[in-house]
């Protein structure tokens, strides 16, 4: 992806390894199994940030209710997982890797559903997953991550009726790994949808632009701030063409890969956009 490429929408045709048949199946071992050995850990570095943000949300609010978080390209509701539940991504890692695989989905599923029933922390936050992969999404669902479950491509069509009521009263929208698959028009369509301006986290691969979604949230009236002084490895790369695909990006951005992308894998950064009074009431230096 060059500096010059139309990012007014969503192009997954910018080096990245092709895992299209693990997104969608229906449940994650498959997604897990493929993703352990390069070290996929993005979920895990937004599980703190994300419960810090909630916690930071339900404290601000007079009436202390939870708050309402909608999860972008939720997938199999893993965010919703490691946000309200007593567990790690290493422990998804260990579950979803050593099962075995002549088991029926529906078995699996009562079995899951279970699991983190009795893993729930107090006081969960509700949260909507969207995700273009309909399976993924019903998986999420039926397990019970997700309150609200929307198998829907935002970058291509309008939100339906049931999704724009569901999104009226959120508090915060989460992403760690779909910014470059869904962009501009998926978060305009999310915004004409809320009552009032969210909060907005997003980890973003350093070979993505970010500044045209914080064009349009600042549109709305929110600040978009970056985490300073650090990355968030996201995951190995695939193979060296990955690896030189990622590195031309960079270049293209301007962006150097010592102490970053040089050790082997993606990098993300961290934005996290928010009102100006809410800022100003909290930098985000202090927040995280």
């Amino acid at each position: 992806m060059t500096a010059e490429t139309d990012l007014t929408t969503a192009s997954p045709d910018w080096g990245k390894a092709d895992f299209g048949d693990i997104y969608d199946c229906p449940d994650p071992s498959t997604y897990f199994t493929t993703l352990r050995p390069l070290g996929y850990q993005i979920p895990h570095h937004g599980q703190a940030v994300f419960r810090t943000l909630a916690e930071t949300l339900r404290t601000a609010r007079c009436d202390h209710e939870p708050p309402a978080v909608v999860d972008v390209c939720c997938s199999y509701g893993i965010n919703a997982a490691l946000l309200n539940h007593q567990v790690t991504l290493d422990d998804l890692y260990a579950r979803y890797t050593e099962r075995p695989a002549e088991a029926p989905v529906p078995h699996l599923v009562a079995e899951d559903r279970a699991f983190f029933a009795t893993r729930r922390r107090p006081e969960p936050v509700t949260v909507t997953g969207i995700d273009a992969a309909p399976r993924a999404v019903a998986y999420a669902r039926a397990t019970g991550l997700l309150d609200h479950a929307f198998a829907e491509n935002l970058e291509t069509t309008d939100p339906s009726p049931a999704l724009r009521e569901a999104l009226t009263g959120t508090d915060l929208v989460t992403v760690t790994g779909g910014i470059g698959y869904v962009f501009t028009r998926t978060f305009a369509r999310l915004l004409a949808c809320m009552s009032r301006p969210p909060w907005v986290a997003a980890f973003v691969l350093r070979t993505v632009p970010y500044e045209p979604i914080a064009e349009l949230l600042a549109r709305s009236g929110l600040v978009t701030e970056k985490l300073p002084a650090r990355t968030f490895r996201q995951r190995r790369f695939a193979d060296p063409a990955e690896r030189h695909a990622a590195f031309d990006a960079l270049a293209a951005h301007g962006l150097g890969t010592a102490d970053k992308e040089a050790d082997g894998y993606y990098h993300a950064d961290l934005y996290v956009s928010r009102p100006p009074a809410d800022i100003a009431a909290l930098p985000l230096t202090d927040l995280l």
